[in-house]
């Protein structure tokens, strides 16, 4: 696999708050080409990856290049996923060789938490640590403003719940995880819900969106049985047809349902987004 060219200088990470407008009607928005809007900060990139590179290889590329964010005394978010298992395993070696020390890592999920121990890297919970550095993880959507939609993979409460406690969020990628907008991809937008009255939560997030085309499923394991979160909760996908225009009222309008526990956009979170594709690595932040 090619070498990433060296960079002399790393982008500063700010933490931004939270600002969205509520609305009060959803309506769903056609897709536009992506366009990036020029950043205050710096941005980051490396050139000529070789094109035969695989979707993991793009990954590994920008959980390395996360990794380099942390520093040792650090209270870090672990994400979960395949992209967040390569950062995992990365520090996991640099914790080995002495080069990063004192780190405290809070999961994400059980399966972060298994993976992280197995590389002795010293865990922690929000209980005890409710402040932390940094978080890094994946996400299955970026759209331009650098929001997300994150939970594919089932850990969308707990990721949650360790990011927006986090000072900086990292998010690393790879170029086939940028959409124009929310939803764009077509595939699932998961909301976690409470076993009891599952179906009725289904429906009504159903109707909630009909005028715009959505079908609501509940997720599935292999075997046809519902998928149980590590919260004991199911999971209902929303496949939207078009992209969202606001993620903000839908959000809201996802959680004032009764029983609905969390749901996968991750609004103003992030703060910065590394991308690996064919042509390159770069940072895109706020």
């Amino acid at each position: 696999m090619a070498a990433a060219a060296a960079t002399t200088t790393s982008p500063s990470l700010y933490f931004l708050s939270s600002h969205h407008n509520a609305s009060t009607r959803l309506f769903l928005r056609p897709s536009p080409s992506i366009t990036f809007r020029s950043s205050s900060r710096p941005s980051f990139s490396v050139k000529s990856l070789s094109t035969a590179l695989t979707q993991d290889d793009l990954k590994k590329i920008a959980a390395d290049k996360a990794v380099e964010y942390v520093k040792s005394g650090m209270v870090l978010g672990l994400g979960t996923g395949s992209t967040a298992a390569f950062v995992v395993a990365k520090l996991g070696e640099l914790v080995a060789s002495g080069k990063l020390t004192d780190i405290v890592g809070v999961p994400t999920s059980k399966r972060t938490q298994e993976q992280a121990a197995s590389l002795n890297i010293p865990l922690a919970t929000l209980d005890t640590h409710p402040s932390l550095d940094l978080a890094i993880d994946g996400a299955d959507e970026v759209d331009s403003n650098l929001d997300l939609v994150k939970g594919r993979g089932g850990a969308l409460l707990r990721e949650k719940m360790v990011e927006a406690a986090s000072d900086k969020f990292v998010v690393v990628v790879d170029d086939s995880k940028m959409v124009s907008g929310l939803g764009g991809s077509g595939l699932a937008m998961p909301v976690e819900v409470v076993q009891f009255c599952w179906k009725y939560n289904q429906i009504r997030l159903q109707e909630l969106f009909n005028e715009e085309g959505v079908e609501a499923k509940l997720r599935l394991n292999g075997d046809g049985k519902p998928y149980v979160t590590d919260n004991s909760n199911y999971i209902v996908d929303l496949y939207f047809k078009n992209p969202i225009k606001d993620s903000a009222a839908a959000g809201k309008e996802i959680s004032a349902l009764e029983g609905v526990v969390e749901h996968g956009l991750f609004l103003d979170m992030a703060t910065a987004v590394i991308i690996a594709g064919k042509d390159g690595v770069s940072v895109q932040s706020k």
